[in-house]
C-alpha cells in the first residue's frame, strides 16, 4: 500500500471514530412511582421510538410501585430520576432531601371525591359527619385539606387502592384520582349520572401532581441530561396523544411484561384523561413549574403540620422556563 493510500486509510478510521463518539450516548435511569399503566405512558413511547436517543440518552426505565419508594430508591443511587407528585417532592425537600424538580408535567389537579346521588350528597357541606375514604398515600394532606376548608367533621376510613368499600356502601364518599379510580368506579357498573363528584379542580384546590425529579447533586452534575430527559419526555407525550392507539399497544405490552392486569378501555380512559391535567389551554406543554402552584401546594402541607417551612422555590425549581414570570 502507497504512503498516499495508508494516509486516506489512517483518515477515515479517525472519522469513523470521531463519529462513534458523536453518537455516544449519557446512560441514565428513571424509575416510574408506580407499576406500568398509561398514566406512564409518555416515557414508554419515547424509549419504543428512540426520541431518548436522539436526545443523546440511553434510557433504561425500571419498575416502580410500593416495592420500590421514590425517595429510597433515588437517595440509595439505584436510579438517577424519578417521577412522583409534587407534594411528595415539595415534603422530601422540606425534611432534608435534596430533590429538585426538573420536569412538572402535571398541570391541575386529577383528585375528585365521589358520592352516590342515592346518598344525597351535593355539596361539600353535605360531607358532615359521614364517612369518608381516603388513602393511605405521602398526599392525604390534599384532601384532607378540601374537608378543612369546608369545616367538615368527618370520620375518615384510610382505605387501599380498590373501590369495593365505596361500592358497597362501607363509606359515604371516597376520594379517587379522575384518569384512575373513577373509571373503576364506572366499569363496575355505576353510571355517570349516578355520582356526584367534586373536583379539586373545581374547588379552587388545584394541586399539580406528576413530576420529574432527581437529587441536586445529580443535577449539578448533568443539569444537559435533566433538560434532554425532559424535552424527550415532553415528546414522547405529544406523541403519545396525537397517537393513542400506538401507545396504547406499547403500555399494554409494559403491563404485561410486568404481570399486571391490563384493560385496554380502562388504559385508554386514563390516556385520555393524562392529556386533560397536563396540557391546559393557556399554558405551553413545557414541563415549567409554575411559582403560583408550588406555594399553594407548600402551604397545604404548611397548614397541615407535614412541614414546618416552605423549601426555597428557586432552588427546588429546575424546570424549563423557570426564569419566566
Amino acid at each position: 500500500m502507497h504512503l498516499k493510500q495508508i494516509i486516506i486509510a489512517m483518515l477515515l478510521l479517525g472519522l469513523q471514530g470521531t463519529g462513534a463518539a458523536a453518537q455516544e450516548l449519557q446512560k441514565v435511569r428513571f424509575m416510574p412511582h408506580w407499576l406500568p399503566q398509561a398514566q406512564f405512558a409518555g416515557y414508554y413511547i419515547a424509549e419504543e421510538k428512540g426520541i431518548y436517543e436522539k436526545y443523546g440518552l440511553d434510557v433504561e426505565v425500571l419498575m416502580g410501585g410500593p416495592n420500590f419508594p421514590a425517595i429510597p430508591v433515588l437517595t440509595q443511587d439505584k436510579t438517577d430520576l424519578v417521577s412522583m407528585f409534587l407534594s411528595g417532592a415539595i415534603k422530601a425537600r422540606a425534611r432534608g432531601i435534596e430533590l429538585v424538580d426538573v420536569g412538572q408535567l402535571s398541570q391541575r389537579s386529577a383528585l375528585m371525591f365521589v358520592a352516590k346521588k342515592e346518598s344525597g350528597i351535593t355539596r361539600p357541606e353535605d360531607f358532615q359527619n359521614k364517612k369518608i375514604g381516603i388513602w393511605r398515600s405521602d398526599f392525604r394532606e390534599l384532601p384532607l385539606a378540601f374537608l378543612k376548608k369546608y369545616g367538615i367533621q368527618a370520620e375518615i376510613v384510610p382505605i387501599t387502592s380498590t373501590v369495593n368499600l365505596f361500592l358497597r356502601g362501607g363509606v359515604d364518599i371516597m376520594c379517587v384520582m379522575w384518569y384512575n379510580e373513577y373509571h373503576q368506579i364506572l366499569n363496575f357498573g355505576l353510571n355517570p349520572d349516578e355520582i356526584n363528584s367534586f373536583q379539586f379542580y373545581d374547588y379552587g384546590l388545584n394541586y399539580p401532581e406528576d413530576g420529574i425529579f432527581c437529587l441536586e447533586s445529580f443535577y449539578e452534575e448533568n443539569p444537559e441530561a435533566c433538560r434532554k430527559f425532559t424535552a424527550a419526555t415532553i415528546e414522547g407525550w405529544r406523541y403519545a396523544f396525537e397517537h393513542p392507539e400506538e401507545a396504547l399497544d406499547v403500555t399494554l405490552r409494559h403491563m404485561e411484561e410486568a404481570k399486571v392486569p391490563a384493560n385496554r378501555a380502562h388504559q385508554r380512559w386514563m390516556l385520555n384523561r393524562m392529556r386533560d391535567v397536563f396540557i391546559l389551554e393557556d399554558r405551553i406543554f413545557n414541563g415549567r413549574l409554575h411559582q403560583e402552584d408550588y406555594l399553594n401546594t407548600a402551604r397545604v402541607l404548611l397548614e397541615s403540620g407535614t412541614i414546618d417551612q416552605t423549601p426555597d422555590f428557586d432552588s427546588f425549581n429546575k424546570t424549563p422556563g423557570k426564569n419566566e414570570k
